[in-house]
């Protein structure tokens, strides 16, 4: 099997696993919704869970791939498959050790932690000690999810994509199993929600366990912490925990900002900020960590040239299919926001604060997952430190423009320059990578992004144009039903629409997909 066809294969299995999760996670926020509400209880959830979320985000899911993936890939093609389980095994007992004392230490610590990032929970002591707890429950879920990325990172270099990307959502089904379960037997019920995080963290972990045992790895303990490869993993990983908290920077500047802007606005970013993380997650990060362990390979090899088309070919057809996503966002975004999330509080005000705040981050959803593809090609060479200093130029380039913008447009002003940041911080990993290995085929590129534009913009205007006289904006629990039907038909020939244009124009991706796909139902009919 062609390089090509692995990456667009892995692709396509992470992005399905990725789109069951996601709508797993939607159900479960609204099954808490409806038991907790907006109340006391949920504040206190939110703030707990906030704080292993952020460990999670930082040093745990992204930057363990970013780190572990290409090392344990040189490892196993340079020193043989017995280095390789031996590094797997000293990395599984180094978090084990590490991570397992951050937690001990943060649910010891957990009085102290509330109180500096939620200092007004002190005024009121049920809220405050009800948030200790939840903490402290949920502290573990920090080591699971630690151990479920390593898991990860460990099947991808084997060529196993699919479960790895579903164990989120097994975290999904148990905690809202956990939750059903216990929430009438438990006293306060919230502490069901902790446990069912918890639970869940550790299912993701345990569900890949047996094809990882499998692929010849083993959870021995191995506390050989002096091991070249642990060693090199953990000066690779620092970087990337940098940028990861340049992320999470960028938010708490957001809020900061909001919180300055008239009711409302924080709320409406946060929605609109949802949406985006739909595609970018389901085809972004899925590209992202398909092409890796390939890419690494191929750098691992000295061959450029092959490294080159990868990256080509991968840019090319993420962009083939996220930058019509991020059309269809633009020209439905009311119709989306009203189906989706205009029930009982949520009013036609908070569609129309909403939709106007997706319409401005959309715009730069092709940047923001093009940047993780780019990344991940400089992961792939051993270098992290290239995409941690564009990150923290994106940084200040996001709170320059939000200052910029915000007086002139409001909470508007705040996504446009997220939007802009993230074009920037784009543009500027381009050109290092060029720099870096000469060329990146960048005229097939540039051809086949204004192609997938031109094609995409001509799709948004008809899926505007058969949505444009819908309810969006009557009151609450107005056409229900026509909403879902109008905006379900307005997708599905958007899709056809543009399925048939790009086909007439010649697409080069779509045709790839196509002969991919013919060849892969041959195979299952001999």
């Amino acid at each position: 099997m062609d390089d090509r066809r692995k990456v667009a294969g892995a692709a396509g299995r992470i992005s399905a696993a990725t789109f069951i999760s996601r709508i797993l996670g939607y159900a479960r926020d609204v099954i808490f919704g409806s038991l907790f509400g907006t109340g006391l209880v949920m504040d206190a959830y939110l703030v707990a869970f906030r704080i292993p979320n952020l460990f999670r985000e930082i040093f745990a899911e992204g930057s363990m791939s970013a780190a572990f993936v290409p090392v344990l890939t040189e490892t196993q093609e340079l020193q043989g498959k017995n280095e390789a389980r031996l590094l797997v095994r000293t990395t599984f007992t180094f978090i084990l050790t590490f991570v397992g004392g951050l937690c001990v230490a943060g649910m010891f610590f957990a009085p102290s932690i509330v109180s500096v990032i939620a200092p007004g929970f002190l005024d009121n002591p049920e809220k405050f000690r009800t948030t200790v707890l939840l903490t402290r429950i949920m502290f573990p879920f920090l080591l699971f999810v630690s151990l479920a990325a390593m898991s990860m990172g460990s099947l991808n270099t084997k060529g196993v994509f699919f479960l790895p990307a579903l164990a989120p959502a097994v975290l999904n089904i148990v905690t809202i199993t956990v939750v059903l379960t216990l929430v009438s037997r438990i006293t306060p019920p919230i502490v069901a929600v902790a446990i069912g995080i918890a639970s869940g963290g550790f299912a993701q972990f345990v569900i890949q366990l047996p094809s990882f045992f499998r692929r010849g790895y083993s959870l021995l303990p191995s506390f050989n912490f002096a091991h070249p490869g642990l060693k090199k993993m953990l000066l690779l990983i620092l970087p990337v925990v940098l940028a990861m908290s340049t992320n999470q920077i960028n938010i708490f500047v957001t809020n900061i900002l909001a919180s300055y802007l008239p009711e409302g606005s924080i709320t409406y970013l946060y929605y609109s900020m949802r949406l985006i993380h739909f595609p970018i997650g389901i085809f972004g990060v899925a590209m992202a960590t398909a092409v890796l362990p390939t890419l690494s390979r191929q750098a691992l090899a000295g061959d450029t040239s092959k490294l080159r088309e990868t990256f080509s070919f991968s840019l090319r057809l993420l962009f083939f299919i996220t930058i019509p996503a991020m059309t269809g966002l633009i020209a439905l975004r009311v119709p989306i926001v009203s189906t989706l999330f205009q029930h009982g509080k949520f009013g036609p005000d908070g569609t129309a604060g909403t939709a106007s705040a997706l319409l401005f981050y959309s715009a730069g959803i092709w940047s923001m997952v093009g940047m993780r593809v780019v990344a991940s090609t400089f992961y792939s060479m051993q270098d992290t430190k290239t995409p941690v200093r564009m990150a923290m130029i994106g940084v200040g380039s996001n709170i320059a423009l939000s200052i910029i913008l915000m007086r002139p447009m409001g909470h508007n002003g705040l996504a446009l320059a997220n939007a802009l940041a993230s074009g920037i911080q784009f543009v500027l990993l381009l050109y290092f990578l060029r720099k870096k290995i000469g060329s990146v085929d960048g005229g097939r590129i540039l051809s086949s992004f204004v192609k997938t534009t031109v094609i995409s913009a001509l799709m948004g205007l008809a899926g505007w144009w058969i949505t444009r006289s819908g309810p969006w904006l009557a009151k609450t629990g107005a056409g229900e039903g026509e909403k879902v039907l109008l905006l379900g038909a307005s997708v599905t020939l958007s899709v056809l629409f543009y399925l048939g244009i790009s086909h007439l124009m010649g697409s080069e991706e779509l045709n790839y997909l196509v002969q991919m796909r013919r060849s892969k139902n041959d195979g299952g009919q001999q």
